[in-house]
């Protein structure tokens, strides 16, 4: 039987795909650990929010066990299909950056543009990270 070959491996290591996944995890990781600060957050109830926090709290150090695996194996392609039960995560990571680049962009929020950094660089990773999307869900 043919085994399906994840093309977001040869994506991550073989077209530079990893900069901008291990990006939005460091952004994913920093938005998480700075959710008390977001607006959306101090608009809600505090009872959700503090679900929300504890959410973040047990995400954080996924999110550096991911990271990990991608500096770990980014030298085989095969080390990196180990990264195939991440995609959900990687997904997760990669919609919160460009959702938080939108929002520094459409609100001018402190808290955003603070939270996404240099605006110039970001408008240009959005692009990257709609193919991203794409990529790390392609088999062939």
């Amino acid at each position: 039987m043919h085994e399906k070959i994840w093309l977001g491996a040869i994506y991550l290591k073989d077209e530079g795909g990893y900069e901008i996944v291990l990006k939005s995890l460091n952004h994913y990781r920093n938005r998480l650990k700075t959710m008390h600060e977001s607006p959306e957050l101090k608009n809600a109830a505090a009872m959700f929010a503090s679900v929300l926090n504890q959410q973040a709290t047990k995400t954080v150090p996924e999110i550096n066990k991911v990271i990990q695996k991608i500096q770990n194996n980014i030298i085989e392609i095969k080390l990196l299909n180990s990264l195939i039960e991440d995609i959900p995560f990687l997904e997760k990571a990669l919609s919160c950056y460009y959702s938080d680049i939108c929002k520094a962009e459409d609100t001018g929020h402190e808290y955003f543009v603070k939270l996404v950094g240099n605006m110039q660089e970001s408008r240009k990773d959005k692009e990257i990270i709609k193919v991203a999307l794409k990529k790390i869900k392609q088999y062939l």
